[in-house]
């Protein structure tokens, strides 16, 4: 009875607060589902305010106290160019009205490194599943909830309520210019009445990242400008969606993307996802049986997308939709009309001659032609065939993408091949891959709803969405392909749950736009994805002779995707060995 009316004490003063200053910033949180565990756990805690650096590798609780992977100070290494990450997790007992996290400058022998190469980002709470995998549809009242730390917030104080914590994102991006040394500062957690400090250090190497658009990693994730329209509650395709869709495209070149995700016809994957894709050329079919393509949107997107950085490839979906169904404009019934036709067929083939020829000279006259491909979805090899043959025959220029499973007979014909995780081989695709190389052909890999490791979803370990980068690396393949940067589901601000697939699987980042927890870990694998690249490259150009705890060649060896492995401590420990190769090639 005593423990009982202890507990129901303990949740009258979580729910108790006094009025929040109005520059403290409200994070509009869901209740935890095991909340009555959750303030249990605090029976003997103690102290106003207690924080800690913690390891980026671990999703800390918002009402338990942090126990795992803490420390009171933080020492890291980065190159120049490069972007590192940490968290600092603040709990209390009591109620802070107003809590402040912020940093002093690092200096180290006369040199400052720039304010403007930190961020914090206090960390906010969606409910997750509890980690189940599978593509089938479900029930969100009938599953199993749990609160994870996902969104990174601009940093503003904020409120902590008695008996929670909240981690907050730091990161660092070290400037080029920034010159080599140890950089030493302090994170400072301010209440207004104390104030604590947790020192860090920074060891800047002699060592530079190119930047992001300079990446060979081959990054392709696909956009969903709709969703971000439906979101934002802005007009389809209005001034405003614009001005939120550069905002968009702006955070995902920053991580190196390479492709841009057009499409070409109305629902491609058959309204698969919250907010279906529309088709972003209009198609019009006259009453004398010609056809006329609106292409304005389909431009402006690629322009947009090209002007914030995104320039590589142009990937059009679809040609093989989900269904074979297409849908156009008919002038005689004055609506739109959708039929089905499968490739190979005299249907499909009348239905997209004229589009193919059109489209390739729309494309030669805006200088696009040479980057521009049409994209399949795991789609099947029979269709796949048909349309290969009907694309060499109609428009050759045209380049082929195909993301699924790995047929031997049309690889030569694909252009940009990603395979689907399950298809992997060890044994054989790091010799595949080079050969595709060599015939200048694009060899990547990804992973969906199906993949239990490793992966990308919202209560994944975050090492995982690293780990991403160097198991590129180790079957030297050109990078990595997520289906989705931006199909949100209905309330993604506060569940990451979905109706057909596991919880983050159909997104990145969300809506404002603010990144997360796995976008910033896959972009840290992807840097070490380009430094692993350019130390092999220097030690064998340099002859360098490295003890075998510094192979790395033998360290990616480990890597099977049959066989998991701890992502965080396979990541720690590759991080520890490419900063000692770092200092051996540099002493060369």
């Amino acid at each position: 009875m005593k423990k009982i009316t202890y507990l129901l004490a303990l949740l009258l003063l979580a729910g108790c607060s006094h009025p929040a200053p109005k520059d403290v910033f409200s994070f509009n949180e869901p209740a935890d589902p095991d909340s009555l565990a959750s303030v249990a756990s605090w029976q003997g805690a103690t102290g106003r305010v207690q924080a800690a650096f913690g390891s980026s590798d671990i999703r800390y609780a918002r009402d338990v106290p942090p126990k795992q992977g803490l420390s009171v100070s933080w020492d890291a290494a980065a190159w120049q160019g490069e972007r590192i990450h940490t968290q600092v997790v603040v709990w209390s007992t009591e109620e802070i009205a107003r809590l402040q996290v912020s940093l002093t400058p690092l200096k180290s022998d006369g040199h400052t490194l720039d304010a403007s190469a930190a961020a914090l980002h206090p960390l906010g709470y969606v409910l997750a599943d509890t980690g189940f995998t599978g593509c089938r549809r479900r029930s969100q009242d009938t599953m199993k909830a749990q609160l994870s730390a996902e969104i990174l917030y601009d940093n503003k104080p904020f409120a902590l309520p008695a008996h929670s914590a909240r981690p907050v994102w730091l990161s660092l991006q070290i400037p080029r210019n920034t010159p080599a040394g140890l950089y030493r500062g302090s994170v400072i957690i301010s209440t207004g009445s104390d104030s604590l400090y947790l020192p860090l250090s920074v060891e800047v190497q002699d060592m530079e990242l190119p930047p992001s658009s300079q990446w060979q990693y081959h990054l392709d994730l696909w956009q969903n400008p709709f969703a971000i329209a439906r979101y934002h509650k802005v007009p389809l395709w209005s001034q405003q969606h614009w001005y939120l869709i550069r905002k968009y495209l702006d955070l995902l070149a920053e991580a190196g993307q390479k492709c841009i995700t057009t499409t070409i016809v109305n629902k491609p994957w058959h309204g698969q996802t919250y907010d279906p894709f529309g088709s972003m050329i209009g198609w019009l079919h006259n009453s004398n049986g010609t056809w006329e393509y609106d292409y304005s949107l389909f431009d402006e997107y690629v322009q947009t997308a090209m002007e914030e950085g995104i320039t590589e490839q142009i990937n059009c979906y679809t040609m093989v939709t989900w269904g074979n169904r297409f849908r156009y404009y008919e002038e005689d019934s004055a609506g739109y009309v959708t039929v089905k036709a499968r490739p190979g067929s005299k249907e499909y083939e009348a239905l997209w001659k004229p589009f193919l020829l059109d489209f390739r000279t729309h494309l030669e006259e805006m200088g696009w032609l040479s980057k521009t491909a049409i994209s399949l979805d795991e789609r099947g090899l029979e269709d796949t065939r048909n349309l290969i043959r009907f694309l060499h025959n109609t428009v050759p220029e045209l380049k082929l993408t195909l993301a699924g499973g790995f047929y031997k007979e049309i690889m030569p014909d694909i252009y940009d091949f990603s395979y689907n995780f399950w298809h992997l081989k060890k044994a054989q695709t790091p010799d595949i891959a080079a050969a595709r190389r060599e015939k200048g052909q694009i060899t990547t890999w990804y992973v969906a709803c199906n993949v239990p490791w490793p992966n990308n979803f919202t209560f994944s370990p975050p090492a995982e969405s690293a780990l991403q980068g160097w198991i590129t690396a180790a079957l030297h393949l050109d990078g990595f392909l997520r289906w989705a940067y931006n199909s949100w589901p209905e309330d993604v601000m506060h569940d990451s749950r979905f109706r057909t697939w596991p919880s983050g699987d159909t997104y990145f980042v969300y809506p404002g736009p603010y990144s997360s927890v796995r976008f910033e870990k896959l972009i840290e694998g992807i840097q070490d994805h380009e430094k692993i690249r350019i130390l092999s490259q220097l030690v064998r150009e340099k002859n360098i002779a490295l003890p075998d705890s510094l192979d790395l060649q033998k360290y990616l060896d480990l890597l099977d995707p049959a066989h998991p492995t701890d992502a965080a401590s396979y990541v720690e420990k590759g991080h520890r060995m490419l900063r000692e190769i770092t200092e051996e090639v540099r002493k060369k």
